[in-house]
């Protein structure tokens, strides 16, 4: 059973000699390096500041029960977030080594000062109270996250902690480290400056690639021009261009709209690879058979990214004290969930993508396309997951930085080196699928493997050492000869 031609818009992809190849991964190459510098010339991400309980005044009585007073640091709409994170240094005569563990409750009660307010205003009418665990190794216990504000409506927080169960354990406490982490408002001076080239860049990007296709059907497109008309306008929003008004107005929602936009566009690449690596074997894309099963594996993951960070911000909003590793069941059914989502996600591609090779290594001008968007795509997951594994270590899925903070950055390559990475992925993209200079006079090209032109070489695919002319100008010669001879 024959499948149905479907015509496509020639890209700029069939019209790239080897050389135009290499100049292509080279400009992408070279605009990741560039933007991974500034990242590493940037400022830290975090600021700390630290305070012990010896120092406190009025002094705790007693190590083991307080009550800690802190106050925090002038605290500003740049500063984002604020933490404060906790860890207790015993007089343990255990031996160095030995781990011991001790659970305790932690009650706190937070208040806050506006500028020229000398009133302290309660964030809540009664203290809260949470089940702990105190894990010591020796005379260093871990660090504990005490309290996590999504957003900062005072300049100054003042803290009040009490520690309950701890009066009869065998072990003294000798002192207690608090630290206030907070975003550097140089850091987020910097993320603004970033997320608005950004913008600026995709909002070009879609504008240009858009008016490249303006002069053909949109049924004529091919299935890669499709679907960067839809990646391009999601990387817009994972950009944030509503990212401002997190300065402008105190609440939560334009941070959870920056959370939607994020799971929104990586959702979206991850529904691309599956339709593109199948969509060139298959011309019949009905919904039902081609797009549901996709949708559905890839909804999941979006409806479980979205599900955790809305749940995680709203436990917040009502107790700052809430962490995810606390609400121990529902945190593990939503990691193995996402974990059997993510390897069926994974399972899934890489059968479309043997699949794919398997039936169209042998046609050069789609054994382009596969190649190109093989290789393309391994290059960014290669430097993603070693930029996660940098950032977090190989406990990625266990320590989030948002909730834990448990790692110290020195300076915003991390975050500059993924913005810049996926920006410049689509950016890459889109210049090679855009239509080529003479995509008009090739529109009788098909889209389809059983018309591909098996017969020709290597170097008429790829463009030779000694003879640099594309594909679309033998075409067109062709064509010319063609109706001459009419």
């Amino acid at each position: 059973m024959g499948r149905e031609m479907e015509a496509s818009v020639q890209m700029r992809l069939y019209a790239l000699s080897k050389r135009q190849f290499v100049l292509v991964f080279t400009a992408f190459f070279l605009s990741f390096i560039v933007t991974v510098f500034i990242g590493l010339a940037g400022p830290p991400i975090t600021d700390k500041v630290k305070k012990t309980a010896a120092t406190l005044k009025p002094r705790p009585t007693d190590f083991k029960t307080g009550p800690f007073i802190l106050r925090s640091p002038p605290m500003s709409t740049f500063h984002q977030q604020l933490w404060l994170i906790g860890q207790v240094v015993t007089n343990s005569s255990t031996e160095a080594g030995i781990q011991f563990t001790q659970p305790f409750q932690v009650s706190v009660q937070i208040q806050g000062l506006k500028e020229h307010n000398t009133n302290n205003v309660l964030l809540s009418s009664s203290a809260h109270n949470r089940t702990r665990e105190l894990r010591c190794k020796g005379k260093t216990c871990d660090e504990m996250i005490f309290l996590h504000l999504g957003y900062l409506d005072y300049t100054d927080y003042v803290v009040t902690i009490r520690f309950y169960g701890l009066e009869e354990a065998i072990f003294s406490i000798q002192d207690v480290n608090f630290s206030f982490k907070s975003y550097n408002p140089a850091f987020t001076q910097l993320e603004i400056w970033f997320r608005f080239a950004f913008v600026v860049l995709t909002f070009v990007s879609t504008c240009a690639f858009a008016h490249s296709l303006r002069r053909f059907y949109m049924r004529d497109w091919s299935i890669e021009q499709k679907w960067m008309s839809v990646l391009l306008p999601l990387l817009l929003l994972y950009n944030d261009p509503i990212f401002p008004l997190t300065f402008l107005v105190n609440s939560w929602v334009p941070g959870m709209f920056d959370a939607v936009f994020q799971a929104a566009f990586l959702c979206g690449m991850l529904l691309f690879w599956l339709c593109l690596y199948h969509g060139m074997r298959q011309n019949e894309r009905r919904f039902s058979t081609f797009y549901l099963p996709k949708v559905l594996v890839v909804g999941c993951i979006f409806i479980a990214s979205v599900t955790l960070a809305s749940w995680q911000a709203y436990n917040e909003l009502q107790d700052p004290t809430y962490n995810y590793r606390l609400d121990t069941g529902n945190f593990m059914g939503f990691k193995v969930f996402f974990f059997t989502i993510g390897s069926v996600y994974l399972l899934y591609l890489l059968y479309l993508l043997i699949r794919a090779y398997a039936e169209l290594r042998s046609m050069p001008y789609f054994d382009l396309r596969l190649k190109f968007m093989t290789a393309l795509m391994l290059i960014v997951l290669a430097i993603s997951v070693t930029i996660t594994v940098l950032r977090f270590g190989i406990s990625a899925l266990q320590d989030n930085f948002i909730a834990e903070l448990s790692t110290h950055y020195q300076n915003s390559a991390e975050f500059v080196a993924f913005y810049g990475l996926l920006n410049f992925y689509l950016y890459t993209m889109a210049y090679v699928y855009s239509p080529s200079k003479n995509a008009v006079f090739e529109s009788h090209l098909k889209d389809n493997p059983a018309i591909s032109m098996l017969n020709d070489s290597e170097d008429e695919v790829y463009g030779s050492d000694y003879e640099e002319t594309s594909l679309t100008t033998r075409s067109s010669r062709r064509y010319e000869s063609d109706e001459d001879y009419r």
